[in-house]
């Protein structure tokens, strides 16, 4: 909710645990939605994976969408419209043209309903994980994109990103250069690596960048056997999380301060004094 000056908003990371069935899912969706425009959020953002997860990764293919299209989109700016929310849907699979793989998209639906953003995730994650017996390789049914991709909101110009993009801290700094404000991480991290890493890296982006960072995640166990980590939070440009729920469906719900941002990259001009600028030559 906005104050009486107009210049905070309240925003909602939601966390849930997919399975197999997308109209369970997305019913949840649209009950995490309500609940959060009963809360004054103006926008929300979905974990990755929100619409399904299969028993198999390779299941994902058969429900991929084109861009612009599909039922899974269709929920989407239906809800957005009737709840007049910015709507940020974690990632859905969608179609690539040519291939027998498909995209993770991050799609951003503005309070009318209207298609605004499609990020598709840069980084795959091709990780094995020993101490669990776990393998991952998400490049066997995806295929990566290659564009950063930023949004004009209420709340200020979001960035986008997927997941495992968090462990690489140089396309957060592409999208600060590019006017990011806040950086929308939705994730299904594993239990194991969030255990280790989840906070240490939201965290590090938020400071490094000066900038919020929005993360919901998935937690608990899925069809496929695996467990992911949840604690969605929310993280302030200080590095401070402004709320946390570490497991069960629900939201976290904290209000954002546009100007802030801005603010302390006067006060605390990190972002000015880089010496080292991978595009630039400067001489001195």
């Amino acid at each position: 909710m906005q104050d009486s000056s107009g210049n905070r908003i309240d925003v909602a990371a939601v966390q849930m645990c997919s399975g197999d069935d997308i109209a369970e899912n997305l019913a949840v969706v649209e009950a995490m939605i309500k609940e959060a425009g009963a809360r004054g959020c103006r926008m929300a953002v979905l974990p990755e994976n929100f619409a399904f997860v299969g028993t198999k990764d390779s299941d994902k293919l058969q429900h991929a969408e084109p861009e612009g299209d599909g039922p899974i989109q269709s929920f989407l700016s239906r809800a957005a419209k009737h709840h007049a929310m910015w709507l940020i849907a974690g990632s859905l699979p969608l179609q690539a043209a040519g291939s027998k793989r498909c995209f993770g998209a991050s799609m951003v639906f503005d309070p009318q309903g209207g298609l605004r953003a499609c990020y598709r995730k840069i980084h795959l994650f091709d990780v094995d994980l020993p101490e669990r017996n776990e393998q991952y390789r998400e490049s066997a049914n995806m295929r990566h994109g290659s564009e950063t991709v930023l949004v004009d909101t209420d709340a200020g110009r979001l960035g986008l990103s997927i997941c495992y993009d968090v462990r690489f801290p140089e396309l957060y700094r592409r999208l600060t250069d590019d006017g990011a404000t806040i950086l929308a991480v939705p994730a299904a991290f594993t239990a194991v690596t969030g255990a280790a890493h989840w906070h240490i890296l939201l965290r590090a982006r938020a400071i490094e960048n000066l900038a919020y960072v929005i993360a919901p995640a998935q937690y608990g166990r899925h069809p496929n056997g695996r467990e992911t980590y949840g604690h969605s939070m929310i993280v302030d440009p200080w590095g401070r999380i402004l709320g946390e729920r570490a497991t069960g469906n629900g939201l976290v719900v904290a209000t954002l301060d546009p100007e802030l941002p801005d603010r302390l990259r006067r006060e605390f001009p990190a972002l000015q004094h880089r010496r080292l600028r991978q595009e630039t030559n400067e001489a001195n």
